[in-house]
């Protein structure tokens, strides 16, 4: 196949972008109007101190220039993995865009403040649902969990419900940022941004599909 002017690359591939933050909200914010259902939803890849990788869905609650960040339960397998090995990786496909971003980086966990300020923004039922659960736990059915459930209810019905000391947020400070966007006959788009550290500047360089 030749590729002739008004061919499958000639648009020159995505427009890089100084900051690829920019470039990445552009694009969320494009997800928000199209996704039919949770345009932030995100494989998160984490690893064992043993090396042994492992992925899930989790959202992304946050995205600035101090990185990405996500919270759940740190008693949680994740939770025990990001404590034995603070590296992630994370994946957002967005279907009805036919565009994907891929974050690999450093994890720390995010301030208290942090994880107060938007445990408290949550619905009162999944903040209950938070202290009912002990998550990656063996249940012995789902009566255990709803049992739980009504007790946590009971007990913070009225009022405030308090962040569960266990419950809590991590940050990936990203290293490498690839922006990938499908093109026909597989001849896709990718865009990489990488620096050594945070404190350094994102060089970019695109990739061979």
């Amino acid at each position: 196949m030749t590729m002739e002017m008004g061919g499958p690359l000639d648009d020159g591939g995505i427009a890089a972008r100084p900051d690829p933050l920019e470039l990445f909200h552009g694009w969320m914010k494009d997800a928000e109007a199209s996704e039919p259902n949770d345009a932030n939803a995100m494989a998160l890849a984490t690893a064992d101190a043993d090396g042994r990788p492992n992925v899930r869905m989790v959202l992304l609650k946050g995205a600035d220039a101090s990185g990405f960040v996500f919270y759940s339960n740190e008693q949680s397998i994740k939770g025990e993995e990001l404590a034995a090995n603070p590296h992630a990786a994370i994946n957002l496909h967005w279907k009805s865009l036919r565009k994907a971003v891929r974050v690999q980086g450093t994890v720390s966990r995010v301030s208290d403040a942090e994880a107060d300020a938007y445990f408290a923004s949550r619905p009162k039922d999944s903040q209950i649902g938070a202290w009912a659960s002990p998550q990656s736990r063996p249940m012995e059915g789902r009566w255990a969990f709803e049992k739980r459930i009504a007790e946590y209810a009971l007990k913070y019905g009225i009022g405030r419900v308090p962040r569960p000391p266990y419950w809590t947020g991590w940050r990936i400070t990203p290293l490498r940022i690839e922006f990938w966007r499908d093109r026909p006959f597989r001849l896709h788009d990718r865009l990489v941004y990488s620096r050594a550290s945070a404190a350094d500047a994102w060089t970019t360089e695109r990739l061979f599909p």
